[in-house]
């Protein structure tokens, strides 16, 4: 017999297990940010910076008091987390560096083809040269290397000594030792790495249990696509085989509802129970989120149970973008109940909305409104400007 869950539980179990029914007005420090991480697993990268990049934004979602100085220290002088990929750029605990062992030899191969098809092969050429040149240096960023001159290039083509050092990165062999700006600058992984990580080897079994077992603690719910998306280190038939073969101590089946009241059913986490009877509230603050959210990440799970659409569309040309080029859903409680067009203009010391919409049936109230100005004078403080602008007719029907 499953244990059932409504959808108001079922979003709310989501939220909580993602950081966001923490109070936002706690001291966070270096330790409370260490175990807000470890709580997420990841927090994924971006360079654009329309407010703030995409890791600083997630972080500050889940507390004010959070500051981009502490996660460069935690990546740069704590060695806590290293970066790389989980399904994409992303900063993660150096505790998990084992189990990235098993990613970075069974994704070799893959990587081996794409970076052919991408790049041209002349990158291979440089890989051994590199790794002796990082020894001897410490140290290396792409702009040290000659860069020979061919021509105009597409928007993500590199030459080749820049995709060897992204290739011998994303294989293992390379470490982010800290950044410049945005820049990378890439060090040996045994030498950026802290010795108890990067020394430890765990099985094949021990990494499939983990990375399953690990994704449905934070999931709190899901299949098998969705426990292997998580991390992006297992494969969907090896989750499900996993699944499959856990007993009621590991797994509950769940039935869940979805925002239309149809509904699935999924393996919770054995204690799925107990979590929903012991769920904190979630604040009533108005919250605006990175498009690369957690939350959001799984576009069509954020569909099914909270009723929202949502895709970026930075690569959508202007004139077919519904929304916008970089476009911030608003959380509000255990809603999203819109989503924003606003940038910080640095050079005139403002964050500009550009534009507002809610979502169908939410009305902007004079509570809600006073809600997402307290939101809006916060995200300007993350983006380094003192007062917000709204552009006329910002809030659209």
């Amino acid at each position: 017999m499953s244990i059932s869950l409504s959808n108001k539980q079922a979003r709310q179990v989501i939220l909580h297990l993602q950081g966001l029914t923490l109070s936002p007005h706690r001291t966070l420090g270096l330790e409370g940010l260490s175990d807000l991480i470890l709580q997420l697993g990841f927090v994924q990268l971006d360079s654009i910076q329309w407010v703030e990049r995409a890791q600083h934004m997630i972080l500050f979602a889940r507390s004010q008091a959070y500051r981009p100085a502490h996660l460069k220290r935690l990546l740069e002088k704590e060695r806590f987390l290293f970066e790389n990929w989980t399904h994409d750029a992303s900063v993660i605990p150096c505790c998990y560096y084992p189990y990235w062992r098993h990613k970075f030899l069974r994704h070799k191969a893959r990587l081996d083809s794409k970076f052919n098809d991408w790049q041209g092969g002349g990158y291979r050429d440089h890989c051994d040269d590199l790794l002796t040149r990082i020894e001897e240096q410490g140290s290396l960023r792409s702009r040290d290397l000659d860069r020979p001159d061919t021509g105009p290039q597409e928007m993500w083509q590199w030459h080749d000594g820049k995709a060897a050092l992204e290739y011998l990165w994303r294989t293992g062999q390379l470490c982010i030792h800290g950044r410049e700006g945005f820049q990378k600058v890439y060090a040996l992984a045994e030498h950026g790495i802290p010795t108890e990580h990067y020394g430890t080897t765990v099985s094949h079994d021990e990494f499939v249990d983990w990375a399953c077992r690990s994704a449905l603690q934070r999931l709190g719910f899901g299949a098998a696509g969705d426990i292997a998306r998580y991390w992006d280190l297992v494969s969907i038939a090896e989750a499900r085989h996993w699944l499959e073969n856990q007993n009621k101590e590991c797994v509950e089946l769940v039935e869940v509802e979805g925002i239309e009241k149809d509904s699935k059913q999924f393996y919770g986490r054995a204690d799925i129970s107990e979590l929903v009877d012991n769920l904190p509230e979630i604040p009533g603050r108005v919250r605006a989120l990175s498009p690369f959210d957690p939350v959001i990440r799984d576009r069509k799970r954020l569909e099914w149970l909270f009723g929202f659409e949502y895709r970026i569309e930075i690569y959508v040309p202007e004139a077919k973008r519904r929304w916008g080029y970089y476009v911030f859903p608003l959380l509000e409680g255990d809603r999203l109940i819109g989503r924003i067009d606003m940038r910080a203009k640095r050079k005139d010391d403002v964050l500009e909305v550009k534009s507002l919409w809610l979502e169908p049936k939410v009305k902007m109230s004079a509570a809600r409104r006073s809600r997402l100005d307290a939101e809006l004078v916060r995200q300007a403080r993350l983006g380094g400007v003192n007062s917000v602008v709204w552009l006329e007719d910002a809030i659209k029907s």
